[in-house]
């Protein structure tokens, strides 16, 4: 969330006292992610210490505190973990948000520092660690299962239609529609590719695994001292290796390196490993297509968000721009 929400910050302290047992002198909002369901602060107790706010409103599980607790306590340093309340839960409510306390850790994400040759090493080996951890069942058992739903590819169609004949005031909204029904072909045939691909996994489904889902450049974290953390554990789930995979060489990085660059140096330290590729297709693709639908949802269906609105028609562009993610997950298709 770019824009801060109505909250008054002498809200969030007193949530923080009441939950934590923390006396917050300072509070800063921090105009970080695309996620206008969540904001975050900096905020400083009267003793000097810091920590990382994060405010979530809307579906909430609590699979995603809980896993990264574990899968710190398991020794994988690459992981922040959520700090306990008093009453030693990972998270506390404050009206219609889920609030959630962890160590605050300086650093800039990998869209605002160039990750080195060895980043890419230790996120590969920090990946492979977590695809290989032995997760108790009940904690195994809350993880929610890939599918491979056409949900978001139905979604997609239903904008597209909209698009033909509705018409919309909001200017972002406005250019948003016009730029989806010039695109209209392209991703009409991704959305059918997509699908094709979904109902071959469906009937062969790969080895499932435990996932992060959402690793782009956002979600890594580079501390002052070039630590490498992967952050964000909103959403993990059980599917094939390919769903985290897909983000070497698919576009998430940035233009620092090719395609192939990323995966020579990420494979260093993931090790080797057999790759289906048309899993990694169908995540490339599939990634592609919620974006449409998400940020459709963001932009066609509400007029709210402010800033954040104009950051995510950007984002909508970019997986059609001539070097975008859709022109990258098609040289890096094997299965055409």
């Amino acid at each position: 969330m770019l824009e801060k929400p109505a909250i008054q910050d002498e809200h969030v302290k007193a949530c923080l006292k009441d939950a934590y047992g923390l006396s917050v002198a300072q509070i800063d909002f921090l105009p970080l992610g695309v996620d206008v369901n969540a904001a975050v602060y900096r905020a400083v107790t009267e003793e000097g210490t810091p920590y990382f706010v994060k405010l979530r409103r809307g579906a909430f599980n609590e699979i995603g505190v809980q896993l990264p607790k574990y899968l710190h306590e398991q020794g994988i340093a690459e992981i922040i973990p959520p700090l306990a309340t008093q009453t030693g839960r990972l998270w506390t409510l404050m009206g219609e948000y889920n609030v959630i306390l962890y160590p605050f850790v300086d650093g800039q994400d990998g869209y605002e520092v160039h990750l080195t040759d060895q980043h890419w090493i230790d996120f590969g080996a920090a990946l492979k660690r977590i695809h290989t951890v032995d997760v108790p069942s009940r904690l195994r058992e809350a993880i929610p299962q890939e599918t491979y739903s056409a949900q978001w590819r139905e979604t997609v169609k239903t904008f597209l239609a909209r698009v033909e004949t509705d018409t919309w005031q909001e200017a972002v909204a406005a250019k948003t529609a016009a730029y989806l029904n010039e695109k209209r072909a392209n991703i009409l045939d991704l959305a059918q590719y997509t699908e094709r691909l979904a109902q071959r996994l469906q009937a062969e489904p790969p080895p499932l695994v435990v996932c992060h889902a959402d690793i782009h450049a956002g979600n890594v974290l580079i501390d002052t001292s070039s630590k490498l953390y992967i952050v964000d554990w909103d959403a993990p789930i059980l599917a094939p290796k390919e769903r985290d995979l897909m983000f070497s060489g698919g576009g998430q990085f940035g233009n620092d390196r090719t395609p192939p660059q990323e995966d020579a140096l990420f494979y260093q330290g993931y090790g080797d490993t057999p790759v289906d590729p048309y899993a990694l297709a169908y995540y490339r693709y599939e990634r592609i297509i919620v974006d449409v639908a998400e940020f459709g949802n963001q932009l066609l269906l509400t007029d709210e968000g402010g800033e954040d609105r104009e950051q995510a028609y950007l984002y909508l562009t970019y997986n059609f721009a001539p070097n975008g993610t859709l022109a990258i997950a098609s040289n890096g298709d094997r299965t055409r």
